[in-house]
């Protein structure tokens, strides 16, 4: 008797990627081709300036399960991850970032610990491959946030997750910045969602530059989090 081998929609984000995201896109459709009979690949460009929509377009040529939205004014991270997560059709959906910093390979691991009862599968960085500076703002951000929202997850930034895309039934996503992530989580953690943690390494960005790490975006980031905790910690309460 064989098993029924699961469909997988896998979804990137994309901004100034255009020396990361076709070998993202090939490899990712090469190992979903190893563990699904029905998946898809699809890139959420998000207003790039280089060279990112002329890949994307020669990778739609030549590859029939993938396809690509561009757009000319950026979405913001969390509005690229809606528009993903819409675009989705299969019964999970896997995301990462189109920077390359994960091994899509590595998605094998996630599907071997979706059990039955289990809804979400989260990577978590064996160790953070970026500069020391980024490390520490890492870590104190990982601390803050957990103290804020209650977060369970060992490593509730690491964005290298698998999810049912049932469970995305029970959550409405509303933010347009990097606070998506933890939008994400809370909600599913407060919906009652099952979890389940692997190690997934983290590599050096090889191309282009983090689009988080300067203080504007910073600023921006945190009066956005202090948004997201007052209506996700607070008036939920009192609702």
């Amino acid at each position: 008797m064989t098993t029924q081998r699961p469909s997988i929609s896998a979804f990137f984000p994309a901004y100034n990627d255009g020396g990361t995201i076709g070998s993202l896109v090939v490899t990712t459709l090469q190992t979903l081709s190893e563990v699904s009979d029905d998946y898809e690949v699809i890139v959420i460009e998000n207003g790039s300036t280089d060279f990112t929509v002329d890949v994307l377009a020669e990778l739609a040529i030549k590859y029939p399960r993938f396809s690509y939205q561009a757009h000319r004014e950026p979405l913001g991270y969390g509005g690229a991850l809606r528009a993903g997560f819409a675009a989705c059709s299969k019964e999970f959906v896997f995301y990462t970032d189109g920077d390359a910093q994960y091994d899509p390979r590595e998605l094998k691991i996630l599907l071997a610990a979706m059990r039955s009862d289990v809804d979400v599968v989260n990577g978590y960085k064996i160790d953070r491959s970026d500069p020391f500076h980024r490390k520490v703002i890492g870590r104190v951000y990982h601390h803050t946030v957990k103290l804020m929202f209650g977060f369970k997850l060992r490593d509730v930034d690491c964005d290298f997750r698998l999810i049912r895309r049932s469970a995305m039934s029970a959550v409405n996503l509303y933010s347009d910045s990097g606070t998506i992530c933890l939008e994400l989580v809370k909600k599913l953690q407060d919906a009652g969602k099952t979890f389940a943690e692997v190690p997934v390494h983290h590599y050096h960005r090889t191309y282009g530059k983090s689009q988080f790490f300067n203080f504007p975006r910073i600023w921006r980031t945190l009066q956005q989090l202090i948004g997201l905790w007052w209506t996700l910690m607070v008036l939920r309460k009192k609702g």
